[in-house]
């Protein structure tokens, strides 16, 4: 990052070349445009250095003032109080732009000692002492509040980069959408829109802001627009340590401004959550082994049941039991727990699955009791009831309910896909996983994503194309679905090895038989029919049940 950001059209690069080159001369920190680096994104530098610079300067020219970027850059500068105006050729600056004095740069052939250099460099270093003073921030005379006992984010107001203050509302009206889409999971305590927009326009640093809060997690943001369409860019800061963590950008058209606000803030609530969980983890994980809370138990099982490896569940349920130990109350852990009951039944991995599916639904239900307001506690509840206690009516409920609470919550929306996956209603289950996919496109469960598109895909005889996302699955997960499936999709394609090779690995991953798992697995008897008839074509003719 720099001090200074040069604004310009490329028609006057020869001139601006001279200004970047005697200001560097003078010890100036300057960035302009020919610093990006070739396989950098174009738009977003510039908007992230923009954002940075202390000083703006804008080269004004005929083809600058019928610039809309470098228009919108000045205004932007104007606006925050950081704007120096040159003028490299004869023209009149833009509407509200004349009353402000500029320096004339339109016969500087690059002498160091000419006098009109020599202001500028002197307005440079003017405003950038005034830029060194430290902004006013809010104070307050009680000390800082503590970290809460969850994860805690604080959105920041968004800068504006379109310059013009009409704008300011939809920047406003952005971070408010955010703050209200956060708020829904229950798993992050959010600080209010009132509280962060008292810091606009000071420029507060995120380490102080986080302070003065008493939050882990700061997201900062700017809008610009253009024309008809806007583009807004969020970046997520760790404040302990000032690292981004997550950063994106989204862009559309402003025929409707309140759905764009809408359709943004639930896309960023619903990256941030899984986001602010993983750095959470490897914060848990990185501390002492004793005396550990109830909350950093939970945390701890969440990545050993992700794998879906028989010790990695167990010990993940171990550690959700004294978790619920320490707080019976604990919703979260009740859910994640009754989650490990149903996988430990899925998988066979007990001698004893009647007293697992015991545990489960009671712990299943005691989740509901203590946290019926949280999305993916729901959502896991969902799951229980559906497989432990095969009420799918109940699950779809429970999940249309975890939706409306929180439509941002991707684990909610694919547990919601599953679901129907399992009832044989692939199209909606399709849709909903898609949608899961769409708000947290990178995250752990993504390949649980697409391998249920994949099985929904064959339960529709569109095996081609489920065969490359059940093998996506199967390469992350050692699981007997997925190979049970390929196993089919290779029998209806005709292709014996590789059919024959999936049921070999379905065999070697669970005692359970093909046709029990037709049942379990698949609730439309035609679909269980066109899943058993691939096993035959598999086993080259012979019956799907007649082997394990």
């Amino acid at each position: 990052m720099s001090d200074v950001f040069i604004s310009y059209k490329r028609e006057n690069l020869a001139a601006v070349n001279r200004l970047v080159e005697g200001l560097r001369a003078e010890g100036i920190g300057v960035w302009w445009d020919q610093d990006i680096p070739p396989n950098a994104q174009w738009e977003a530098t510039i908007e992230r250095e923009l954002a940075a610079a202390k000083l703006v300067i804008v080269a004004w020219s005929p083809a600058a003032v019928a610039s809309e970027n470098v228009k919108a850059e000045a205004r932007w500068a104007r606006q925050q109080g950081r704007l120096l105006q040159v003028f490299v050729e004869a023209c009149e600056p833009p509407l509200f732009f004349g009353e402000r004095q500029g320096v004339d740069l339109k016969h500087w052939s690059g002498e160091a000692s000419d006098a009109a250099f020599r202001a500028v460099l002197e307005a440079v270093r003017q405003g950038l002492a005034s830029a060194s003073v430290t902004p006013e921030t809010p104070v307050s005379l009680a000390a800082p509040p503590p970290l809460p006992s969850k994860p805690s984010i604080a959105v920041m107001p968004f800068a504006n980069l379109s310059g013009d203050p009409e704008q300011a509302y939809f920047s406003d009206g952005m971070v408010e959408e955010i703050v209200n889409a956060l708020s829904r999971f229950r798993s992050i305590f959010v600080i209010a829109s009132g509280s962060t927009l008292s810091f606009k326009g000071k420029n507060a640093a995120p380490q102080e802001v986080a302070r003065l809060l008493g939050v882990r997690y700061v997201l900062d943001g700017s809008v610009r627009r253009a024309g008809s369409r806007v583009r807004i860019s969020v970046k997520l800061i760790d404040a302990e340590g000032g690292a981004q963590i997550w950063g994106d950008r989204f862009e559309d058209t402003l025929e409707d401004v309140f759905a764009l606000q809408d359709r943004v803030a639930l896309a960023v609530a619903g990256v941030i959550e899984p986001t602010v969980l993983q750095a959470e983890i490897r914060r848990a994980s990185a501390r002492p082994t004793d005396n550990l809370s109830s909350y950093d138990l939970y945390l701890r099982a969440i990545p050993l049941l992700r794998p879906f490896v028989r010790a990695g569940v167990l010990e993940a349920l171990d550690l959700l039991n004294r978790a619920i130990t320490l707080d019976p109350d604990f919703g979260p852990a009740l859910a994640l727990a009754a989650f490990c009951h149903r996988i430990i039944i899925a998988l066979r991995w007990s001698d004893d699955l009647k007293d697992h599916r015991r545990l489960g639904i009671e712990l299943a239900h005691r989740a509901l009791k203590a946290a019926g307001d949280d999305a993916e506690v729901l959502a896991r509840v969902a799951a229980g009831v559906d497989g432990l206690e095969d009420d799918y009516a109940a699950a779809v409920a429970l999940l249309e309910r975890a939706l409306t609470l929180n439509p941002g919550c991707a684990f909610a929306w694919m547990i919601s896909g599953n679901v129907r996956v399992h009832a044989g209603e692939t199209d909606a289950a399709i849709e909903r996983l898609r949608t899961a996919l769409r708000l947290d496109p990178l995250g752990p469960y993504q390949p649980h994503m697409t391998g249920s598109i994949g099985r929904a895909l064959f339960q529709q005889g569109r095996f081609s194309e489920a065969v490359p996302l059940l093998k996506e699955l199967a390469q992350h997960f050692a699981t007997p679905m997925p190979q049970a499936f390929l196993a089919a999709s290779y029998g209806h394609l005709a292709q014996l090895s590789e059919a024959q090779a999936a049921l070999a690995r379905f065999r070697a991953l669970t005692p359970e038989t093909l046709d029990r798992f037709a049942v379990n697995s698949l609730r439309d008897p035609a679909q269980r029919k066109l899943f058993l008839d691939g096993i035959a074509l598999a086993q080259g003719g012979g019956s799907a049940s007649s082997k394990p």
